[in-house]
Order: structure tokens, then sequence, then C-alpha cells
């Protein structure tokens, strides 16, 4: 296929707005498909240590699966990412009430997050990267926060086998904002049902323990001596069944990692190597977390575009980020925008291969 961005539709929304669906061919041989609607990524392929190209990420091939089933595949998540503890929080002396979507809790952005509102979509070209620009305006209240938020979110897609993210944002009213994308992935290809032998690295000497609804403790502590320490690569189901207090509350791997190299700047987040392939997968963000899930509520009953199960643990995300219920921990980076500041995030999604299958 030549280099390029090409649209169909993908379906139409209950209300009968008609969602598209944007195919971008890189000149490298990557190929994406991205909707409008949550702009979700529904399928995206690396080459294998032979040049194979293969889906690495979890979807559906209809837009009605994503409408009734999806939990958040390849989305835009906000505006916070992760939980929020009790689904409230006190913001300049005012109490706030969000939607509670999780037991009492609230999760990624409540019950109409942003990976279920329609985005407008801009494709563009800039040399040899291709791209989209999605825009969507978040009015006063939606979800409980307070202020109109104005998003924009870029995906970049590369000549050099890179997937980049663009996140900003600004608010006429102080609001906690926490934008992040939730691709599940199989370096493995669209055949596989296992993440386990994946081998990952998580350059954090640190991080927040959960209790056993998934909510922060405030806590941060150190992964020495813990199944959380993937400062190593290590094989995700080599420790993720262990009788640690940690792996019961999540159920496996759900846990914010604290980047060990803080700042600004894209720096490491994760690496990820899967043997049978060679695939590589590295994550540089400029946030300060990363939340690693292992695909723990997968079950077995949701079909993907293969017209296979999607079995347990079958799709791990790396959820760049600030941490989990932020408004309610006064000891973590404060998320909270206010009016006349921008905010601006940026994650990169990196595949190569490694020729050595030992």
């Amino acid at each position: 296929m030549t280099p390029g961005i090409t649209v169909s539709d993908f379906g139409e929304l209950p209300d009968g707005r008609m969602v598209s669906l944007f195919t971008i061919q890189s000149a490298s041989g990557i190929e994406m498909r991205v909707t409008n609607y949550g702009g979700i990524i529904v399928s995206l392929t690396a080459p294998d240590r032979n040049g194979v190209q293969e889906d690495v990420v979890l979807g559906f091939s209809h837009l009605d699966a994503y409408l009734t089933a999806s939990p958040y595949f390849g989305s835009i998540i906000g505006r916070c990412g992760n939980r929020i503890g009790k689904a409230e929080f006190s913001l300049d002396g005012e109490t706030y009430h969000l939607a509670a979507n999780t037991g009492e809790n609230h999760l990624h952005g409540g019950i109409t997050g942003f990976d279920k509102v329609l985005w407008n979509a801009l494709p563009f070209s800039s040399g040899d990267d291709l791209g989209l620009v999605f825009t969507y305006t978040s009015p006063d209240g939606e979800e409980g926060y307070p202020g109109t938020l104005s998003v924009t979110v870029t995906y970049v897609l590369s000549a050099t086998n890179q997937l980049s993210i663009t996140y900003e944002a600004t608010t006429d009213k102080a609001t906690p904002v926490n934008l992040t994308h939730h691709s599940y992935f199989n370096l493995a290809g669209p055949l596989s049902d296992s993440i386990l032998d994946h081998e990952l690295m998580i350059p954090a000497d640190h991080f927040t323990p959960i209790d056993s609804e998934f909510i922060p403790t405030g806590q941060i502590q150190s992964v020495q001596g813990t199944p959380m320490d993937f400062r190593s690569p290590i094989s995700i189901g080599l420790r993720i069944d262990a009788e640690d207090q940690q792996i019961i509350n999540g159920l496996g791997y759900d846990h914010n990692f604290v980047l060990t190299e803080q700042g600004t700047h894209l720096k490491l987040a994760a690496r990820v190597f899967e043997r049978q392939s060679g695939r590589i997968m590295e994550v540089t963000t400029t946030e300060p977390g990363i939340q690693f899930y292992a695909g723990n509520f997968l079950d077995g009953t949701l079909m993907g575009k293969a017209g296979r199960p999607y079995a347990h643990r079958s799709g791990f995300c790396l959820e760049t980020q600030h941490f989990p219920d932020s408004p309610n921990q006064p000891t973590f980076p404060s998320i909270i925008l206010r009016p006349g500041d921008v905010y601006s995030t940026r994650t990169v999604y990196s595949f190569s291969t490694n020729s050595d299958s030992r």
C-alpha cells in the first residue's frame, strides 16, 4: 500500500451520527487504523524479525462491539485516567462528586469518558510523518468535573516505526486532568492468547500500593524484594500469581510505577520483548508514572478481530500518567489544571526487533 491516509465509514452511533475509520500507512510499512469514536486505535501492525507485519493491539472489527462491550480497548482516556476514590475530590474549598462507575469509585473519566465521545478528527502529513489531530470540548460539569476543558490529542505515525501521542488541554476553571492511552498490546500477534512470556522492564524504584478496591494507599513503596521489581527484564508471568498482598489486591499486575528518572523530557518508561517474534516495544514519556495492567479482567467472553476470544491475560496495557487518585493524595504530583495554564504531555511507542530468538 502507498503511504498515506484513507478514510471510510465505521458505523453509526445510536443518535445517527456517523463514525469514521482512518487508515494510516507509513513509509516503513506499519499500518494503523483509528476511529474518531474515542480516538480508538482499532489495529496497529509491527514487523517481526523476518519483516512480517502483524496486528499487535487488541480490539474489534465492528463499531457495535466498542459501543457495548469494550474494556477501553485502544482509546483516549480522560478527563482523569485511572481511579479516583469514592468518586469525589475537593478543590479550592468545594467538593465535587463524580460519576461512580466502578463500585463507589470513579474510573477512566466516568460513565461517558473521553473513550465514548465522538472527536473531531483532522488528518495531516508532515514529510514522512502521518497523523490525526483529535479535538473535543468537554463541557463544565461533564461526569461531575468542573470547568470547560478544551482538549487536543495528536497521533503521529513515523517512518521510523514510532507512534507518538501528544496531549494538550486548557480550561476556564480549575479542574483535574490526567489523560492517557489504553491500548492492549500483544507483541506475539493476533493469534496469541497470552502475554505471560513477554519480558518486561520498567525503570522504577518505587510503586504506589493499592487497597482491595485498587485505590492507592498514599504510600510510595520500594519495589526491592517484591513482585513489582521490573528494573531488570523479567517474564510477566513469572511472579504474576505470587502470594503477595499487592498481587492479591490487584488480581495480578494493575499498579502505577513511579519512574526513577523524572522531569518533563521524554524518558524511558518501559521496554517489552517478545522472544518468538523478536518484537520490541519501548515506551518513552514526559509523565512521572506508568500503569502496568496485565489484562486480569479479560475472561474469554470478548470475541476479537481474528475471530478468537480474548483470553485471560491475553493483552497488557502500559498507560503513562500522573498517579491514580491524585486529587485526594496531597503527597502525589498535582494534576490540577488552572485557567491560563496549558496541560501538555507526550508519550512515544517505538517498535523494533531483535534477531536473537534464544
